[in-house]
């Protein structure tokens, strides 16, 4: 035996080391270690041991792995004989969530089932309540298996069943699947109307999923059913939202609701049929129970608050008589209408299932071609995303993408005439609005987004919404086809120059992603989208340029817009000799000392005879940087500016 680790062949305690993890890793339930491996571990001293088994391979120490494959004598022989670290965590891979989480041995038996390692984790000493990355203890997560005899267990023996993890998520709130579980610790004192970050209980899980007993459990044990969440939805209005018609029915048999809240829940519930089920015999027979509610107080109960009719809801009114609703029923659209009429007007606009219920109603329209109806849902979305957060929030830019994209798509089809519903007008219309909604604080959003430390999504959602902008200006040329609309679309170019807005990430000015290929949107909303090329497009360069934007602006990277229109990806006879045309330089080095001189020579296929567009001032200016000529207050300032302009 040796006395030193000094004196130890590394290579040995190597070769044991990944022997272990291999016995760990491939061994079955139950299995234990080789005695060849035993014996050669039991030869070291107890120091030497313990530094064997407590190294990490694949982020994970072999306790860890044999907790998770549930070898019980394993785990016994690394803690007594090698003593192994107890609360070294590893890294746990969840197959069906696809998620990672970083936790101790402990947790990990818990989330794997295996009881009898649990009991001799505990039994030897391991932190009952240790938390995983997430704040999650061994007894939360083993509730979300449902694994009974694991949580009777832990709890058994200490474990505090009301400690939430970081989304405050508690150990009752992650059982309502389960019954009996939500019993037992319902007895063991967890606490009934404990609150989540969303403000949510377990009684609103419960609810979502649809779980009638585990609703009735908690509602025996005092749940408060008009305790609301972060959008607040009481128990009985989460039923409508989920279509949860047994747990409605029981609500409404067993609780003292006012009319009102009634006749509310019933108009709510229809309208889920409608977008849940597609089910338009159960959303009318809801609607004629609200409609029979309303008439049958001794003063008719009004619809409150009052909706006034919208462009985007092709200005319908909610119906308020059994004759109204009749009618309405004669259309399939109308009763769609009807359906998100009732919907914003009872949750509000800025309740998400209101947005989630425009934009899912609107691409039900383009899935028929129909673009003009689902651009007319998807603005009234984006008009709610912007007024409740701001552009910069990654829900707000995902839907204005998707309007965009959409937009794009309609007149791509509508100029190869495979559209009936190509009315120009209200295509103008349609796209100055959403320009407007984009531009409208654009300042201030940029503002917000580079405010240290920054937010990496408002970044690249500030970003984002500068790609919507060029291609909404494209559009804008496309569409507006008049003299006055173009003296318009000039108008407004021109405000936007006045700010001069540049992305965060690059410094790009909208000249720079207007000369670039790479400027395409891509909304991720359907799955086989493609992105259609626009860019660069002459139209929109030209205008940008009439309207004062510089064509000498540099990026972060000290690029002006000809650097990126001379790179071979983008490169077109045309675009150079425009951006030439309208005073670029063609000798100005950016960052990395490349002018487009240089980019323009190594293209094969570049026409553009250089020497027609370099000016002596531009030599001299080269000469002078190069050789470092000490020129600042010895030529006049507009040289001064031009000498700058070509330094490196």
């Amino acid at each position: 035996m040796w006395k030193t680790s000094n004196k130890i062949d590394i290579n040995l305690k190597e070769d044991c080391f990944n022997e272990l993890i291999e016995e760990c890793r491939h061994g079955s339930p139950g299995a234990k270690l080789s005695y060849n491996l035993r014996t050669r571990l039991e030869k070291f001293p107890l120091e030497i041991r313990a530094e064997i088994v407590n190294r990490v391979k694949g982020g994970c120490a072999p306790l860890f792995i044999a907790c998770k494959r549930g070898q019980t004598d394993v785990v016994e022989y690394l803690i007594t004989v090698c003593q192994a670290n107890l609360e070294q965590k590893g890294l746990y891979e969840v197959p069906d969530e696809r998620s990672v989480h970083y936790a101790t041995p402990l947790w990990c038996a818990a989330v794997s089932g295996k009881l009898s390692v649990v009991q001799r984790l505990v039994h030897y000493g391991a932190d009952i309540n240790s938390v995983s990355d997430t704040g999650s203890t061994p007894v939360r997560s083993a509730c979300f298996m449902t694994h009974l005899e694991i949580v009777h267990y832990l709890v058994e023996h200490g474990a505090d069943i009301n400690r939430a993890n970081y989304n405050g998520g508690t150990c009752l709130i992650n059982s309502v699947q389960s019954v009996v579980l939500c019993n037992f610790l319902l007895n063991h004192g967890a606490n009934v109307n404990a609150r989540d970050i969303q403000s949510k209980t377990a009684l609103h899980y419960a609810i979502q999923e649809h779980r009638l007993e585990t609703t009735q459990l908690l509602i025996k044990h005092g749940a408060d059913y008009f305790a609301k969440s972060r959008f607040g939805d009481d128990a009985l209005r989460t039923a409508c939202l989920k279509g949860a018609i047994r747990i409605f029915d029981y609500l409404i048999n067993t609780i003292d609701y006012a009319t009102e809240v009634l006749v509310n829940a019933y108009e709510l519930l229809g309208s889920t049929f409608i977008h849940e089920h597609n089910d338009i015999v159960g959303a009318l027979h809801h609607w004629r129970t609200a409609i029979y509610l309303r008439e049958s107080e001794s003063n008719l109960l009004p619809k409150t608050p009052i909706m006034h009719p919208r462009a985007s809801f092709r200005y319908q009114k909610e119906f308020a008589s059994s004759e109204e609703l009749d009618n309405a029923m004669t259309d399939l659209d109308s009763i769609r209408i009807q359906s998100l009429l009732v919907t914003e007007r009872i949750l509000g606009p800025y309740h998400k299932d209101t947005v989630f219920r425009l934009m899912f109603r609107g691409a039900s329209y383009v899935d028929v071609l129909r673009f003009q109806r689902c651009i007319d849902l998807w603005r009234r979305a984006l008009e709610i995303r912007i007024e409740k957060d701001t552009i910069l929030y990654s829900d707000t830019c995902f839907t204005a993408q998707a309007l965009v994209k959409l937009m794009v798509d309609f007149n791509e089809r509508c100029k190869n005439n495979e559209l009936a519903e190509c009315n120009d007008e209200q295509r103008f219309e349609d796209v100055i609005a959403v320009y407007e909604l984009l531009v409208e604080d654009l300042e201030e959003a940029r503002e917000l987004a580079i405010v240290q430390p920054s937010h990496k999504r408002q970044v690249e959602g500030f970003d984002r919404i500068l790609r919507c902008i060029t291609h909404l200006i494209y559009l804008m040329i496309q569409i507006g086809n008049t003299y006055e609309k173009k003296v318009f679309i000039q108008r407004l170019v021109v405000n936007i120059r006045r700010i001069n807005p540049k992305t965060i990430t690059t410094e790009d000015s909208l000249l720079h992603l207007c000369v670039s290929k790479l400027n395409t949107l891509r909304s991720n909303y359907f799955m086989d989208e493609e992105s259609i090329p626009i860019f660069p497009q002459r139209d929109v360069i030209e205008l940008l340029l009439d309207c004062g934007f510089d064509v000498n602006a540099r990026n972060g990277s000290n690029s002006t817009p000809l650097h990126i229109a001379s790179s071979s990806y983008n490169f077109n006879s045309w675009l150079i000799k425009l951006l030439l045309d309208y005073g670029a330089h063609i000798d100005q080095p950016n960052s990395s000392g490349k002018r487009p001189t240089e980019l323009l020579a190594l293209n094969p296929l570049n026409d553009v005879y250089v020497l027609n567009y370099i000016t002596l001032k531009c030599l001299c200016a080269t000469v002078i940087n190069k050789y470092k000529i000490c020129y600042r207050n010895q030529v006049p300032k507009s040289l001064e500016y031009l000498i700058q302009q070509h330094e490196h």
